[in-house]
């Protein structure tokens, strides 16, 4: 699963046996672990599909 690191981790951090990626930096992981990471909120699953841009307006649709 390719997960993008939304969450800063101390120095030190490993993921894997490797150092934890910065955030914003994009990594393949096992299934299980991306979304124990993503439902944590320490990472957001990478589809195919373009971020959305623009602000959410209180009923959830986008505005630009």
């Amino acid at each position: 699963m390719r997960i993008r690191i939304t969450q800063a981790m101390p120095d030190g951090a490993l993921l894997n046996g490797a150092p934890w990626p910065a955030q914003g930096e994009e990594t393949d992981v096992p299934t299980a672990q991306g979304v124990h990471l993503v439902t944590s909120g320490i990472a957001e699953e990478v589809t195919d599909e373009p971020r959305p841009r623009g602000r959410r307006t209180r009923k959830g649709a986008r505005r630009e």
